[in-house]
């Protein structure tokens, strides 16, 4: 460095040099330009988790490597990342670096004292999303297309997480089962209409608990996405032998619609044999969507196991996260992800099943990766070895021997979940004096 100064003195000397000089002045000029050179091409980030195995499907990126954030957003991925400097360095090794979880069926739309899962039985999002991994999730219905703008006010605009929505087809939304089963109250152009509002936030359509033995509920909500032209979400409701499951899968729903609640205990899945019947596969293949959709009553393990021996796998995992869910057999999303791992699914498709997969059923690609230049969104994960237990919903315990837990997540280049304090000095490193202020990357994210 001194030379570095030494050589800037003498390219700055006015007047005449001598030949010694200005020989001395070359060597310094070439000398400063490698200098300048080598600090250009030091890369600066503001965070960098470092030594992860890092799942990213998407790209097809399944090795130990280091990611780099800059300014809210993913700045390169590379196995031992070379010369940078860091406003902190993560240290990841023996621990699994995948996108933000997404999350495409809770129910979040708290606070408004109703008796219903748009009020008690709807959970605020920050509360439960960062301590699983999830950065991102969809609300499935709990607003109308009366009621989205205060669902939008009281919680969407309010979340550090990011909030997306399905769009109940009934005006009121879930506002109770007096409110559901009022045809009068699915209205496809007003749905559409609200969609075409925000469509920034608005992913779909979405109807649930419909018990009359006819189509209403169905062929309305389909009415108003193909009007808004997004998927529609349904979950079932009643099965009267009126409307049966198989023609909503087979012929009802378009390709890219959504079936969730796929492992309920009421779905005519398997024939006397217990072999997973054979539409199934034909709705598959026309393009529908198969969603976990957990739940408090909506998951079996005599259904989910023989069905994922025979390979019958969901599309995208999810928890329909509520009060009475995440008190129960479901609790959160890892936890559902755990329950697929002990089934026989790989890591690598239960990640690409909570992340990318919603992303894309949703319509939002941008999401659900750790790609160069998307949003800075991580989940740090620990795959745990020991002997677990996993509830149904129906009460029934199976036994497993891993399972997943969140230690750090990232939403926007900030961390706001770290279990053991892997983000964080040990409190020795100042023992006589204030710790310097947070930094950037550990600040609150902004509100949208």
């Amino acid at each position: 460095m001194a030379f570095f100064r030494s050589c800037i003195f003498t390219l700055a000397r006015p007047g005449r040099r001598t030949n010694r000089e200005a020989g001395g002045a070359g060597a310094c000029l070439a000398m400063s330009l490698c200098f300048a050179g080598a600090l250009l091409a030091q890369q600066h980030y503001d965070l960098v988790v470092r030594g992860g195995e890092v799942i990213d499907p998407k790209n097809h990126l399944y090795r130990v490597a280091d990611v780099a954030i800059r300014d809210h957003k993913i700045a390169a991925i590379a196995p031992n990342l070379a010369n940078y400097e860091a406003g902190r360095v993560i240290d990841a090794a023996g621990l699994v670096v995948t996108p933000g979880l997404i999350d495409i069926h809770v129910h979040i739309y708290a606070g408004t004292g109703r008796r219903a899962y748009d009020g008690d039985n709807s959970v605020y999002p920050d509360g439960f999303t960062f301590r699983s991994g999830v950065t991102t999730v969809a609300d499935a219905g709990s607003s109308g297309w009366k009621n989205f703008p205060d669902f939008k006010d009281r919680v969407i605009d309010r979340s550090k997480t990011r909030v997306l929505a399905f769009l109940n087809i009934v005006g009121a939304g879930m506002d109770g089962p007096l409110a559901e089963q009022n045809a009068s109250e699915m209205d496809a152009p007003q749905a559409a209409a609200m969609v075409q509002r925000y469509p920034e936030v608005i992913v779909g359509i979405k109807t649930a608990h419909w018990e009359a033995p006819d189509w209403t509920a169905v062929d309305r909500a389909i009415e108003a996405g193909t009007l808004a032209n997004v998927p529609v979400m349904v979950d079932f409701g009643a099965f009267p032998a009126e409307r049966p499951y198989r023609e909503l899968v087979t012929r009802k729903l378009r390709p890219g619609d959504i079936s969730t609640h796929m492992y309920l205990r009421m779905i005519d899945m398997l024939d006397e044999q217990g072999k997973v019947k054979p539409y199934f596969a034909e709705a598959r293949k026309r393009g529908v969507i198969f969603d976990v959709g957990h739940g408090g009553g909506s998951f079996v393990f005599r259904l989910a196991v023989p069905a994922m021996r025979q390979g019958w796998a969901p599309d995208s995992i999810s928890t329909d996260l509520h009060t009475g869910s995440m008190n129960g057999g479901m609790k959160d999303m890892l936890n559902v992800m755990s329950k697929f791992l002990n089934l026989g699914m790989s890591l690598e498709d239960v990640i690409l099943r909570s992340t990318y997969n919603p992303a894309k059923e949703i319509r939002h690609p941008e999401l659900g990766s750790l790609s160069v230049g998307s949003d800075a969104d991580l989940a740090v994960l620990r795959v745990e070895k020991g002997k677990f237990g996993f509830v149904d919903s129906s009460g029934m315990r199976m036994d497993g021997d891993q399972k997943l837990v969140c230690e750090l997540t990232i939403r926007d280049g900030r961390v706001v979940w770290d279990l053991n304090g892997i983000a964080h000095d040990d409190w020795k490193k100042y023992p006589n004096s204030n710790p310097p202020a947070a930094p950037d990357w550990d600040q609150t994210v902004p509100r949208h």
